[in-house]
């Protein structure tokens, strides 16, 4: 998942369970940060689901905390400090006695999905992709070889390896984009119970909505954000740079484009140039502020997964965007965009510029973005399903990871090479 914050609203809704789990544990790579990822928003999502179906949440990272990081106390939640490679993580999983471990990204289940199996080993385990790493980096490195991307290249992809193991040892895996699921059912061939289909959960738009957003006529200028410490924003932003934006500026000469977005480097701010109309912002104080003030959000992604958090946001504000295939999958659904879509450059530039200039198809992009809200995204079609797959998978347990055959192996085999590995850096620690 790459990208900005959406928002993430969530309510509570009624399933009818026979018994619902009492604690589960989050593990995440890091705390989350909401306002600086969508990855952030969606570890809230998350969390505030089962915060409102009446389980108790506990959230442990091994990161440091940042001072952008979600006051989790503050929502309810508790949380832990825990370390890498230190068997105190093992008294303090085994006194817990979770329900349903969650994985935050396949590294973290590598980490410590052994000890979870030894101390915990009737607890569900969920890992929530995010997005697949593997896909982002096969698709990154196709990128710098100048060649196209073909989904046969992800079973030479190292990252691939790593991941599909992790989702196999795994009871149940989240999955953020419908491109995704095919890929990991069609190509890797994994079982569709060993999977979920889970986007954002958002609220449904409609007209009262749209009266509250900034129309044509009172907008201005373009707008992109995202952290900076994701690599397909920082490389976005170096395209506009290089290519996009003179093009632009060619049709529009009096253009501006503000660039937001968390964690900017030095490299980053010195490619401000307010001559050039081209001002790096860094990090935005209100994310809806600066989409909804803005004409028209570029995001020309040249390789990344998962959903991007910036487009959804983009249409939750009103704001049509320019961006490319990638940019828009798992998003776009029925073949309608909020906007436009283009590869190179030049079609980029084109596209920002009609899109810029012209009010039907503005106003026509905005409304298809809120129909790809409600017929893709809205929340009550995901949570009770959600809830209902979590409990069936927790009712018949035994049955379910013995006809995961592949994963039983590899949490027998890879299970052990990492728990001897982690054993060996403690101990050299120490």
């Amino acid at each position: 998942m790459s990208g900005r914050v959406f928002l993430y609203r969530i309510y509570s809704i009624n399933v009818d369970v026979k018994a619902t789990p009492q604690k589960i544990l989050f593990i995440g790579k890091v705390w989350p940060e909401p306002g600086s990822s969508a990855a952030g928003s969606r570890m809230m999502q998350l969390i505030s689901l089962f915060q409102k179906t009446d389980w108790n949440v506990i959230f442990a990272s091994a990161a440091s905390e940042s001072e952008f990081a979600a006051d989790l106390q503050e929502k309810g939640v508790e949380t832990k400090h825990i370390e890498l490679n230190n068997s105190s993580f093992d008294r303090f999983a085994h006194s817990l006695q979770p329900d349903i471990v969650l994985y935050d990204r396949f590294m973290t289940e590598e980490q410590f999905g052994w000890r979870v199996a030894e101390q915990c080993p009737e607890a569900v385990k969920v890992l929530d992709t995010e997005d697949l790493h593997c896909l982002r980096s096969a698709r990154y490195h196709a990128w710098k070889k100048g060649v196209r991307f073909e989904p046969e290249m992800l079973l030479t992809e190292e990252t691939a390896i790593r991941e599909i193991a992790s989702i196999l040892r795994c009871d149940l895996s989240l999955i953020i984009s419908e491109a995704e699921m095919k890929l990991l059912t069609g190509l890797f061939k994994i079982d569709k119970t060993l999977l979920f289909y889970l986007p954002f959960m958002l609220e449904k738009m409609d007209h009262s909505a749209n009266l509250q957003l900034p129309d044509f006529d009172e907008r201005s200028g373009f707008v992109t954000i995202g952290n900076f410490l994701h690599e397909p924003n920082r490389n976005a932003v170096y395209w506009l740079k290089e290519k996009i934006w003179p093009l632009i500026r060619k049709q529009l000469p009096e253009a501006e484009l503000r660039i937001y977005g968390a964690y900017p480097s030095q490299q980053i701010f010195q490619l401000h140039n307010p001559g050039e109309g081209f001002f790096v912002m860094g990090r935005a104080e209100s994310a809806r502020e600066v989409i909804e003030n803005a004409k028209v959000l570029l995001a020309p992604l040249r390789f990344g997964a998962g959903l991007k958090g910036k487009l959804v946001e983009a249409i939750q504000y009103g704001t049509p965007s320019v961006t490319t295939g990638i940019g828009a999958e798992g998003v776009q659904g029925n073949g309608n965009w909020c906007g436009l879509i283009a590869e190179s450059a030049e079609s980029l530039a084109d596209a920002a510029f009609e899109l810029y200039t012209n009010p039907e198809l503005w106003n026509r992009s905005k409304m298809n973005g809120f129909e790809i809200i409600n017929s893709r995204f809205d929340k009550t079609k995901f949570k009770k399903p959600f809830i209902e797959k979590i409990q069936s998978v927790r009712d018949n347990l035994e049955l379910h990871r013995n006809r995961n055959f592949p994963g039983k192996m590899l949490r027998h085999h890879t299970m052990n090479s990492t728990k001897y590995l982690s054993k060996w850096i403690e101990e050299k620690n120490t």
